[in-house]
């Protein structure tokens, strides 16, 4: 088990410096190649730029910052451009550059991730079902539970995103 220690700031403020708490994969090997399968078989049929923009703003709200290093990598790699990637945290605000399939599908990102009703709302769902036909709705689903799964296990675990 790691330590939490308090460090200062240049602004005389505390921060917390967590360490991994486990090697999670490593004690649960058999649950780990499930959720690579489960991975692998929610990405198929979603565009891959999507997907990533997805899993971006996934981790955004649940503040993953493992998978925010990890999945910014890989939208650079894959030729997102860095204003896209800053901007898709105020997306709403920013709709010119993403266009209305994006911002379904970041809306339905957003409201799977938070629930903050307990559900997902109607019209948002409704949205997201005006651009993706119901096969590439449910691997959209699949795409956003599934990330959701990475970060909370990443986050309970404090996975470090230096590791990367």
């Amino acid at each position: 088990m790691t330590t939490q220690t308090t460090q200062p700031t240049t602004d005389g403020n505390a921060h917390h410096v967590h360490g991994p708490r486990m090697s999670f994969f490593q004690a649960a090997p058999e649950f780990y190649q499930a959720m690579v399968a489960l991975d692998r078989a929610s990405r198929k049929g979603v565009d891959p730029a999507l997907a990533e923009l997805v899993k971006i703003r996934a981790s955004q709200l649940n503040h993953c910052a493992y998978c925010l290093a990890m999945h910014t990598r890989d939208a650079r790699k894959a030729g997102e451009s860095e204003q896209r990637i800053y901007l898709l945290n105020a997306w709403q605000e920013a709709g010119a550059f993403f266009t209305v399939k994006e911002q379904a599908a970041l809306a339905l990102t957003e409201a799977v991730t938070v629930l903050t009703d307990g559900f997902v709302p109607d019209a948002v769902y409704a949205q997201a079902a005006e651009h993706f036909e119901e096969a590439e709705l449910a691997q959209l689903i699949a795409l956003i539970l599934t990330i959701n799964a990475w970060n909370r296990i990443a986050v309970t675990t404090r996975m470090d995103p230096a590791s990367l």
